[in-house]
């Protein structure tokens, strides 16, 4: 019997299995998926995907961007009221740490007397490290910050109030013994203001700082701050680990306790909260300044809420 001598070929004269016949169609089901000899596709595309013939609806699959307009920017310096140096400048103000990211670029801001500005920007945006440059805590790596026209020193440490994000009173203290602290270091500290706001919030003047509560803390040194009369309050989250219901009380302490010459600058996440007295807001973004203006225009301009535009410039 001959043999055919090409291993895994049928015999000759027979046709491979699963091959039609000469002049028949295949028969059985296609393989998965696919549609039958002249049929079109059915059932649903893949997910994310229109139909034939359909444009696509509703969101983007979920590994695509979604499309949104790029938002409108705008950026209106302070005008200058005065003759003289501005309350604070950065010119080209630039950190870079360790690891070679620059946490501010080339930063160009100029904030005059008398405003109460918000600083605004998501996390990692620069503004922690802004407001330590304008307290002397960090150095510029390039450009430089002025402060009624003089470098962070002794002289801007007596203009300038402080509130960091976290507590750096000594918690040994009693309350009281912190208050004749700062009276006796800082020459523009108001005791009597001081004594009076801890009485409006029910702090007692005898307690050790470290058995008071994480909010009572922060009113604690939120009022200390701002029993000064400073020329520039620097407030970097003021109101975060405060409950709801003091929140307006401390909003009014703000308003009613610093000089009406001076400027205050607010730094915070709460923007819902604040927005009501700001005068001016800026917006960092990557350490550049990305917005700046009055909080009325933005309203004006844009009919949205500062808080709406915030979300809107920053959105992910």
């Amino acid at each position: 019997m001959e043999m055919n001598n090409t291993y895994g070929q049928p015999p000759v004269g027979q046709i491979p299995m699963g091959q039609p016949m000469p002049g028949q169609m295949p028969m059985g089901q296609p393989p998965y998926g696919q549609p039958m000899p002249g049929q079109m596709p059915m059932g649903q595309p893949p997910y994310g995907q229109p139909m034939p013939g359909q444009m696509p609806m509703g969101q983007p699959p979920y590994w695509q961007p979604m499309r949104r307009p790029m938002p409108q920017l705008i950026v209106e310096p302070m005008p200058k009221l005065e003759n003289g140096p501005s309350l604070l400048e950065c010119r080209n103000l630039t950190k870079s740490y360790v690891y070679g990211r620059n946490a501010l670029d080339h930063l160009n801001l100029t904030i005059e007397k008398g405003h109460i500005v918000g600083l605004l920007g998501p996390n990692g945006s620069g503004k922690t490290t802004l407001i330590k440059i304008i307290n002397g805590l960090l150095v510029p790596t390039e450009g430089e910050v002025l402060i009624n026209g003089q470098k962070p020193g002794a002289y801007t440490k007596s203009v300038v109030s402080y509130l960091p994000e976290r507590t750096y009173l000594e918690a040994q203290k009693d309350v009281k013994s912190l208050v004749e602290f700062f009276a006796d270091f800082y020459q523009d500290f108001r005791k009597e203001r001081a004594y009076d706001m801890l009485q409006a919030l029910g702090v007692p003047i005898d307690a050790r700082l470290k058995t008071l509560s994480k909010g009572t803390k922060e009113k604690v040194q939120l009022i200390l701050v701002m029993s000064r009369d400073a020329q520039l309050y620097v407030l970097d989250e003021p109101i975060a680990g405060v409950d709801p219901a003091a929140r307006d009380y401390i909003l009014r302490t703000i308003l009613s306790n610093y000089n009406s010459e001076a400027t205050i600058m607010i730094c915070t996440h709460l923007i819902y909260d604040i927005e009501n007295i700001l005068d001016d807001v800026v917006f960092i973004k990557n350490g550049r300044l990305v917005v700046q203006s009055t909080a009325q225009n933005i309203r004006n301009k844009f009919g949205k809420s500062v808080d709406m535009y915030f979300r809107e410039v920053f959105a992910c």
